[in-house]
């Protein structure tokens, strides 16, 4: 059955006294792009989780974070650049000796300046910290595989009940299609006759010609090859492999038959039925930009 290609999976762990916390999210893409974002002190998972992507997705955009919050994992240190502080000080007593300004330069003002104060990271490099993301990441784009087949399987719902509701325009069409052909065949014989004043020369050889200018209304070949796609159409929505771009050319051709139709029938009836099998179409194609 077909995949959705929107989906998010999430798991969280305790780990030495904080939490390792893994989210995964997929959109819609042509092609699969993958986004991970580690820890610093996790740089060298990202291959390793990005093949994982890729064994489960073959189209959409994935992001993927490990987030550290708290304890050892997602401790911070505390970096001071006295060399920076000095210069700050210096200069702002330069400052205040030439412009003869009062006031004490104390911690408080020069702690406040960029870059003298950093917090930052600390590096943890736990070989067993990094198995437990993995892990945590694992079970997290399974999560995200059951959600993209639980909305694939509602998506092929939707596809099909579309699908049905053009095969019965289509049906309609092909019931009418013959009348129509009679219909232009008996409609032109009357404007020559009248042309004619009803005094034909030669009435087998313009029989002969009105046969060919109506079967060139005949749209028979035409609903062949619908019919043919259509089945084609359902058949793909029922399989395993990813059909996104399948069902999106079927589409297409889908299209171009039903534009022919309509242009060369020239009734009513079936104009009426060529617009709402353009409309079902055009929603179709909304849905199948979801598929994987």
């Amino acid at each position: 059955m077909i995949k959705s290609m929107t989906g998010f999976g999430r798991r969280q762990s305790v780990w030495s006294g904080g939490t390792v916390t893994v989210e995964v999210r997929s959109v819609n893409h042509r092609f699969l792009e993958t986004s991970i974002r580690l820890p610093k002190s996790m740089g060298h998972l990202e291959e390793t989780l990005k093949k994982a992507v890729q064994g489960l997705c073959s189209r959409g955009r994935v992001e993927l974070a490990v987030l550290l919050q708290g304890g050892r994992g997602g401790a911070g240190s505390v970096h001071l650049d006295a060399g920076l502080a000095k210069q700050y000080y210096q200069a702002l007593s330069s400052l205040q000796r030439t412009l003869k300004l009062g006031g004490p330069i104390d911690i408080g003002l020069v702690a406040g300046f960029r870059d003298v104060i950093v917090l930052s990271d600390q590096p943890v490099d736990d070989p067993k910290l990094a198995k437990l993301a993995v892990k945590l990441g694992l079970q997290a784009l399974q999560d995200l595989a059951k959600m993209r087949k639980k909305e694939g399987a509602l998506l092929a719902q939707d596809l099909l009940s579309r699908l049905k509701t053009i095969g019965e325009l289509k049906h309609r069409v092909a019931e009418r299609s013959p009348a129509v052909a009679q219909e232009s065949f008996t409609r032109m014989k009357e404007r020559v006759q009248k042309l004619l004043n009803g005094d034909v020369p030669d009435l087998a050889r313009l029989h002969q010609e009105l046969a060919v200018y109506a079967d060139r209304g005949d749209i028979t070949e035409e609903l062949v090859r619908l019919d043919a796609h259509m089945l084609q159409f359902q058949q793909t929505v029922h399989g395993v492999q990813p059909v996104g771009k399948t069902l999106d050319f079927l589409l297409q051709e889908m299209g171009r038959e039903v534009n022919t139709i309509g242009s060369k029938a020239g009734d009513t009836v079936i104009t009426a039925a060529v617009v709402q099998m353009k409309a079902e179409l055009e929603r179709l194609r909304e849905q199948v930009q979801n598929v994987e």
